[in-house]
């Protein structure tokens, strides 16, 4: 067989199937590996008609296969009539009437995790396939759980792996944070797990979390009934490749993500790797655990704020009113409006202000993870 041959059964069986993994194309067509590669470059980038999906699974994004035409005959008539006339002509408009809509993608930042159980093909040799399922079942629920609580998004579950996404479909500002936080807890919750594990089956089973952060579009793909709604583009492969760079009951960041999340998690630096794929080493960050830092204003070091302009009037007001406060006139100020206009700011310009003199700072921070527990604040 010819590779045109080749390239063309490939072609076929990925637009009717709309997902085939590497493994299937190599059984098929008993591919070696350098003409797996070959392959998988052509449809990916010489014909465009596929998108790899966390370096395991070809996705179909060309055109979809066309129905066979009706061998019917054109229609003929030897009466002109207007009303003829106009039956014919309101052929193609209802055609093009019912012609599929494809849906609009969307370009965005997204910050993707992958998450994967270390030693799966070990364990599905240790169990019994209905002592594997309820395992694998546990491992998903604990983590979609998790994963609920941060309001991030299960694109997708990869036999033993999540693809997840925060950002999408619901974005918010903290979103990476979001996803680190995410990840962790992942990691705590199926520590927890693995005590019922082990009582049960006797074994414990460990995660490996890779997240990225980067430019993606958000889109259908595939055909027919197998449609998904899928983020393409190198972001995701990175967490992919992330992951399996990941020690057991770890979670690893890329550089891009580290510097949005630095100071607000404590870390260890893995320093540069080579990623498959990738063309320059990638900086990789493991995260150990939360700083404590509450508040952005904590995160960034002081040398790197930018002065604060146009608030002299609210800056005067918190200063007389401390003044006040120091003559045992007591006072209280509420500070209100829209995110992102300074109120942070203003309140750490008073901090600062009343430092180096007498006086108790309490401070209460409601937390948008904690918002099962009302006197989390307090507890704090």
């Amino acid at each position: 067989m010819t590779f045109e041959e080749l390239l063309d059964q490939a072609i076929d069986m990925l637009r009717r199937r709309g997902r085939v993994t590497y493994r299937a194309l190599k059984l098929q067509f008993q591919l070696d590996d350098d003409t797996l590669d070959v392959l998988k470059d052509e449809l990916l980038y010489g014909q465009q008609l596929a998108v790899d999906e966390a370096g395991r699974v070809l996705v179909w994004v060309g055109p979809p296969a066309m129905p066979p035409a009706a061998n019917s005959p054109p229609l003929v008539t030897q009466d002109a009539s207007p009303a003829s006339a106009s039956s014919v002509e309101a052929g193609p408009a209802t055609a093009a009437a019912h012609a599929p809509h494809l849906p609009d993608a969307e370009r965005r930042q997204l910050t993707v995790m992958f998450c994967d159980l270390v030693d799966s093909t070990v364990l599905a040799s240790r169990l019994d396939p209905e002592d594997l399922r309820e395992v694998m079942r546990a491992y998903q629920v604990t983590c979609a759980e998790v994963i609920r609580r941060f309001d991030g998004h299960i694109a997708q579950y990869l036999g033993d792996g999540l693809l997840v996404y925060f950002g999408y479909p619901q974005a918010h500002e903290d979103d990476v944070q979001r996803a680190v936080r995410a990840g962790l807890g992942m990691v705590a919750a199926m520590q927890e797990s693995n005590v019922h594990l082990a009582q049960r089956h006797g074994m414990q089973i460990a995660v490996r979390i890779g997240i990225h952060t980067g430019v993606v579009v958000v889109g259908d793909v595939g055909s027919g009934r197998r449609q998904e709604q899928l983020a393409l583009g190198d972001t995701p492969n990175m967490a992919a490749r992330l992951q399996g760079l990941a020690a057991a009951d770890t979670v690893v960041l890329s550089a891009a993500t580290f510097r949005l999340v630095q100071g607000y998690f404590t870390y260890q630096d893995l320093g540069a790797h080579t990623l498959k794929g990738v063309a320059a080493p990638v900086h990789v960050y493991r995260i150990l655990g939360e700083s404590g830092v509450q508040s952005r204003l904590e995160a960034i070091v002081p040398s790197r704020l930018m002065p604060l302009v146009g608030r002299e009037e609210e800056v005067a007001l918190l200063q007389q009113r401390w003044e006040q406060a120091k003559t045992e006139l007591g006072q209280v100020v509420l500070l209100s409006g829209e995110a992102g206009i300074g109120k942070s700011r203003l309140v750490q310009i008073l901090k600062d202000h009343v430092a180096h003199e007498p006086h108790a700072r309490i401070e209460w921070r409601g937390s948008s993870y904690h918002q099962q527990s009302a006197l989390y604040p307090v507890i704090r």
